[in-house]
C-alpha cells in the first residue's frame, strides 16, 4: 500500500487560492464542469480536451496565473504539436465569452 496524499479544493474561492493553493507545489482543485465543454474519452474515463484547457487558461486567469506570462509559448507549442479542432475551440471560446482572444491568440501563434 502506498501512502499518497493530496491537498484537494473543491471550487476555490479566488481568496482560497491566493492564501492556500499558491503555497502548495502539487493540488488537485475539482472545479464544475461547463456545460457542452469539450472532452474526450480515453479507456472509459472522460478527460478535458486540448481545446478546452487551452480556453481554460485564458479565460481562469486566477487558475491558471503562472501561466499567464507564457500564454503564446503554450498556444504555440500547442499548435506545432497537437491538431487543434478550430471549431470546438472556438465554439467552446464563445461559450466562455472568450472568443476574441482566443481567435487573437491562434492568428498570432500561427503567423510566427
Amino acid at each position: 500500500m502506498t501512502d499518497v496524499s493530496k491537498k484537494v479544493f473543491l471550487n476555490p474561492t479566488e481568496d482560497i487560492f491566493n492564501r492556500y493553493i499558491s503555497n502548495f507545489n502539487e493540488v488537485i482543485i475539482v472545479q464544475p464542469l461547463i456545460s457542452e465543454s469539450p472532452i474526450t474519452e480515453q479507456g472509459g474515463i472522460k478527460i478535458a480536451s486540448l481545446e478546452k484547457l487551452l480556453v481554460d487558461c485564458v479565460a481562469d486567469k486566477d487558475l491558471f496565473a503562472a501561466q499567464q506570462s507564457e500564454i503564446d509559448f503554450i498556444f504555440k507549442t500547442a499548435q506545432s504539436k497537437y491538431s487543434i479542432n478550430i471549431s470546438k475551440i472556438k465554439r467552446y471560446a464563445r461559450r466562455r465569452n472568450q472568443l476574441e482572444k482566443i481567435d487573437l491568440l491562434l492568428n498570432k501563434t500561427l503567423a510566427n
